[in-house]
């Protein structure tokens, strides 16, 4: 039997990995994008999605009127998160310092496409958005798993994340949580955006 002081760094590497993921052997590229998301400093990839009204909104097209503020949601593992709903009251009520920054608040609500829609109404059914907030909806986790932020076990969808993306594209700010908490409050994104 031989110690792990005698097994290469990569090798312990290679075998966590395999641990993690149940065995099936990855790339430690896709791995650690999916342990990470978007960083900062990465330019952030364009998307496009869609109101649950069907209104169609892209990221870069957002970018030409000032910085984006992007928050995924757990979109509807269940239940409606109650942590989901108060981040995004917690937005809505610094709305007039978000604009001042001349920042669109761009939530994003993942989720399997069936029922989606509904689900999403129900999420923001009793808010009332801002004009320059943008609530979307991401069927069967495209954009989830394009930015690697797909929590990919039961009765979870997305980590909760939030991003700021300056006008050049670039992430200058990103907060990914591993756990249904520890989410980025308005206070912090708005200290970023005063930058």
């Amino acid at each position: 039997m031989y110690s792990l002081e005698f097994v290469r760094p990569m090798t312990v590497t290679m075998l966590a990995l395999l641990l993690i993921h149940g065995g099936k052997p990855v790339a430690a590229d896709t791995a650690n994008k999916e342990a990470t998301g978007p960083a900062v400093g990465e330019t952030a990839k364009d998307f496009q999605l869609a109101t649950p009204g069907g209104k169609k909104v892209s990221l870069s097209e957002q970018l030409k009127k000032g910085p984006v503020v992007l928050l995924v949601l757990r979109g509807y593992p269940g239940y409606q998160c109650p942590i989901c709903t108060r981040q995004v009251g917690q937005f809505i009520s610094n709305a007039a310092r978000l604009k001042a920054a001349k920042a669109s608040v761009v939530m994003v609500y993942p989720g399997p496409a069936k029922d989606l829609e509904k689900r999403a109404d129900e999420f923001i059914r009793d808010q009332s958005l801002p004009e320059n907030f943008y609530f979307l909806v991401d069927p069967d986790y495209k954009f989830t798993n394009a930015y690697h932020l797909r929590w990919d076990a039961k009765r979870e969808t997305a980590y909760p994340s939030t991003f700021v993306i300056g006008t050049d594209g670039k992430i200058k700010y990103a907060k990914i949580s591993k756990t249904h908490g520890n989410r980025a409050s308005a206070k912090e994104v708005l200290q970023e955006l005063g930058k």
